[in-house]
Parts: structure tokens; C-alpha cells; sequence
């Protein structure tokens, strides 16, 4: 989840352009030492600044939001780093008023105690539904909480998947988001929109009434959407934004496709290495069915899971490369 809406400390706004690096650089399939090959650096520098060793810099921002073209999600990261080092302009001492209601919490505020994401494919159209179980841990009521819909159908190859989405952009209408709590239909807000990415606040809220989620409470929230095979692409990755106590993970495939599927796991620190544990399969109404969960997962780690059908060869589309 972002933080961007809050004041953060220089630290948080270092740690937050860092993961912002990360994920950018996962979602285009690329190695640390290929990134710092396409910004002009020493292999070692992309990692340090993933890991926090180095700080931000301005030189840093500009060619990272170059090489991963990351619609400026990058260089606004940059921006708040900034913005958290300048010293505060001293203000007038004026009565404390009612301290406003907190939009969003950040840090050890909200907590994601469950992560459950479950991915279908019929042969043609990919449905995401994702449960999560959240505990406020702050002291004010949450009124809003942001999720990420990322695609890239040629992960590995930005020109041509940008190329791709520039034709082919994924539209709201496509995605058919809805989301729940506590069985209310949840409002939902597009707070960035771009051809290959969507970052949409969801409300607690909806024609009714507000239901916020106040310190102390638990609830569970869903949402689900819609996305054509030739715009999704063959992986699935998790990122842990927020402190979580367990995460899980279904695929589900048509049987008859022979699905095979594998995963990656990556930190701050480390590079991408295999999933320290394999997913399971099982045969579920003629599909099959791969699960996979942790717990207690790293803050920022990702975990990627990429398949491939065996039985449906590789050929060229008018709208893609099946690979």
C-alpha cells in the first residue's frame, strides 16, 4: 500500500522510494544488475539503494523513472523524499482543533492479519478475488485503503509491452472492480490511472452510509476484477506493503492446459531466489488448482508465481505472443 497521502519521516520517504524501485523493477522482469546496466551505474548500486545502504538521489530517481517508465510513480517517491527533508516553516501557535479523521493509516496502524488472493482462468479471461483480513492498530478510524492493479503481458521487454498497452490500455469498464465489507458494496476512487496500472482507493463507504474501521476492529474486505489474457500476462506477484501475519495464494487452471507453475521470492536485500516452498496442486471440478501461503512475511518482500500451459504451444497473436 502507499503512504503518499501522509507525513512521513525522512526515513519512511527513503524506504518507500526504495520499494518503489523494487516493485517497478520486478513488474519489468529485470535483475538489479540489468537495471544499473540501463541507468549507466556499477551493478552493486541498484541493490544498494533497494536496501537502503544509499539514499536517494535526484541523478538516481530521473534514470530509474526512465529505464522502468513507471508513469512517474518513481520520481513523486523522489518528490516526498524531498519534501520529508526540508525543514518544517515554524507556525504560529493556535489552539489545537479536533484532530482530524485519519483517511488511510500508515506503518504499524493498519495490519493485514490475512492476505488471500485467489486467481481463475476459464481459457480466455483472468478474475482476481482478493480477501484480506485488516486490524486497526492506530487510533483513529480508517475511512479508505489502497490496492494496486499492475499488468504487463511481456514482462522482461518494457518497449513492447508499453508498446502494447499504448494500443491496448486496460480500462476500468474491462476491470469491472467491486469490492465488499461486512457484505456492504464498498465506493472505490481511481487515485492514478494509466495504461498498464491503477492504484484505486477503496471506501468504506457507499450510498447508505459509512462503516469506518475503527481502532481496535477487524474486518474482512473483498474485491475482485477482470482482465483478458492478452493484457494480463503469465505471473502473479505479491507485494507486502503492510505488516502481515500470513498471505496465501490459489491458481486456478483448466486442467486440460497442463498447467505447470513455479516462483520466485525477492526481498530488500536479496536478489529473486525459487520459492523456499513449492505450490501444491490438486484436481478441482476439471481445473487444477495450485496453492501456495507463508507466514509472517518481510515487510516489501515479493513473491512472483509464473506459469506456462503445456499443452497449448507457443504461437504469435494478432494481440500478443503467447509464451
Amino acid at each position: 500500500m502507499d503512504a503518499r497521502d501522509d507525513a512521513l519521516t525522512v526515513e519512511q520517504a527513503a524506504e518507500a522510494f526504495a520499494a518503489e524501485v523494487a516493485y517497478w523493477r520486478e513488474v519489468r522482469g529485470l535483475a538489479k544488475r540489468e537495471l544499473a546496466r540501463r541507468m549507466g551505474f556499477d551493478p552493486s548500486y541498484v541493490s544498494h539503494v533497494e536496501s537502503g545502504r544509499h539514499k536517494p538521489t535526484e541523478d538516481f530517481a530521473r534514470r530509474a523513472e526512465e529505464a522502468l517508465n513507471a508513469g512517474k510513480a518513481i520520481w513523486k517517491r523522489w518528490l516526498d523524499y524531498e519534501t520529508a527533508k526540508a525543514p518544517m516553516a515554524p507556525v504560529a501557535v493556535v489552539p489545537a482543533p479536533r484532530k482530524a479523521e485519519q483517511p488511510y493509516a500508515t506503518g504499524s496502524a493498519i495490519v493485514v492479519e490475512h492476505d488471500a488472493a485467489r486467481l481463475d482462468y476459464d481459457g480466455r479471461l483472468y478474475r482476481l478475488t482478493m480477501r484480506r483480513l485488516l486490524r486497526n492498530t492506530g487510533s483513529e478510524p480508517i475511512t479508505r485503503y489502497l490496492i494496486r492493479i499492475s499488468v504487463d503481458r511481456y514482462p522482461g521487454e518494457p518497449e513492447q509491452s508499453n508498446a502494447h498497452y499504448r494500443e491496448h490500455p486496460l480500462t476500468w469498464d474491462e476491470l469491472s472492480l467491486a469490492a465488499t465489507c461486512r457484505g456492504e458494496a464498498m465506493r472505490w476512487q481511481a487515485k492514478h490511472d494509466r495504461d498498464a496500472f491503477k492504484e484505486v482507493w477503496l471506501l468504506f463507504e457507499n450510498e447508505q452510509g459509512r462503516f469506518p474501521l475503527y481502532p481496535g476492529e477487524s474486518v474482512w474486505i473483498e474485491y475482485a476484477y477482470s482482465v483478458g489474457e492478452e493484457k494480463w500476462g503469465r505471473w502473479f506477484q505479491r507485494a507486502v506493503r503492510l505488516p502481515t501475519e500470513h498471505l496465501a495464494v490459489e491458481l486456478a487452471f483448466p486442467a486440460e492446459l497442463d498447467p505447470a507453475v513455479w516462483g520466485t521470492e525477492t526481498s530488500m536485500t536479496a536478489e529473486a531466489a525459487p520459492l523456499r516452498t513449492a505450490p501444491v496442486q490438486r484436481e478441482e471440478n476439471k481445473m487444477r488448482v495450485f496453492s501456495w501461503s507463508t507466514s509472517t512475511p518481510a515487510l516489501h518482500a515479493r513473491y512472483r508465481l509464473e506459469w506456462r500451459f503445456r499443452a497449448r504451444p507457443e504461437c504469435k497473436a494478432k494481440q500478443g505472443e503467447f509464451r
